[in-house]
């Protein structure tokens, strides 16, 4: 990590406008990323991280707020100028099986980024990255012309990685790229990200809701409930001192495996998550908070406060008090 930051968001919120109402998938985000850092976006199934994902890439346009990449506001350029950014901005899906065209070969899916961003013209040199890319990711040159019902889901994953990297990005979007995996298969696929970060520099948002997976690859860790982002701190301080409420739940939830180590009286968090339609006022978590009192009913909680170097949280009454 350089401790440079590669890119910023500012005030970032996402609404959708549905037949009843308006869902608020993100609301108010501040967030950096610095460059060849791991990141990883946390949170319950529909907290907003994937939708959180795809607005730093501007994928999606944002409601209110900015996305400043290396220095460039990405809503104030033209669509010819973001095309250019884009090389330098990647996502790995989270399923292998329908991020792939299946009327397409390998070689030309891996190729075709290259392609679109002009990058190789003559086919000769085309053919000789593509198969460069096959070699680094694990897949054997022979299978070049094969489609990608031929393959497993570990194989697939490994083809849309090459993809990811075939224009050279300095940012990746890694949005939950082994949750359809086996577990055997995960730890392969992380051993060859995090072999990749280390050979190209690479900077990785792993957007991911297995706490496991994210403790093994994060420099830090970055906590949302409900579209809010609630903690966010270096790895090893979230997983052995967390100052949110929620995310002390999160970790309580991780399966155990030695029956020896495992709390029959583990704390669970009750409820429902709240509807994004309607989120509550005040603190967004505190229906189902077991520390909530009358001003997290009332009022939100203030903008992240740093409560250790680098580790910051946002609530009235965090677990360090």
């Amino acid at each position: 990590m350089s401790g440079e930051v590669l890119l910023r968001a500012e005030r970032l919120s996402k609404e959708f406008p549905v037949s009843d109402g308006i869902v608020s998938a993100v609301s108010d985000v501040n967030l950096e990323i610095c460059r060849g850092e791991t990141l990883s976006l946390v949170g319950e199934s529909g907290c907003g991280k994937s939708t959180l994902g795809k607005l730093l890439l501007h994928l999606l346009t944002p409601t209110a707020g900015r996305v400043i990449f290396d220095g460039t506001d990405l809503s104030s350029i033209s669509p010819k100028q973001l095309r250019e950014i884009r090389q330098r901005m990647q996502i790995i899906y989270q399923d292998p099986f329908s991020s792939l065209d299946p009327r397409m070969k390998v070689g030309d899916i891996i190729a075709e980024p290259l392609k679109i961003h002009k990058i190789y013209s003559d086919k000769t040199q085309l053919r000789r990255r593509v198969e460069e890319l096959m070699d680094r990711v694990g897949i054997r040159r022979a299978y070049y012309s094969r489609y990608p019902h031929q393959f497993s889901g570990g194989q697939r994953q490994r083809i849309g990685i090459a993809r990811a990297l075939s224009v050279n990005p300095q940012l990746v979007v890694c949005d939950e790229p082994v949750s359809a995996l086996d577990v055997s298969i995960q730890a392969q696929i992380l051993n060859l990200l995090k072999d990749l970060q280390g050979e190209l520099g690479l900077t990785y948002l792993f957007v991911s809701h297995d706490l496991s997976v994210v403790r093994y690859i994060s420099d830090r860790v970055c906590v949302m409930f409900l579209g809010r982002i609630c903690e966010i701190g270096p790895a090893d301080r979230i997983y052995a001192e967390p100052l949110h409420p929620y995310t002390r739940f999160l970790l309580d939830s991780v399966p155990e495996p030695d029956p020896e180590q495992r709390k029959e009286d583990r704390p669970l968090l009750e409820g429902e998550m709240p509807s994004p339609m309607a989120p509550p006022k005040g603190c967004r978590f505190h229906t189902r908070c077991p520390r909530a009192q009358q001003v997290c009913m009332q009022d939100p909680p203030p903008d992240m406060v740093e409560m250790a170097p680098g580790h910051c949280c946002a609530c009235h009454f965090p677990l360090s008090e």
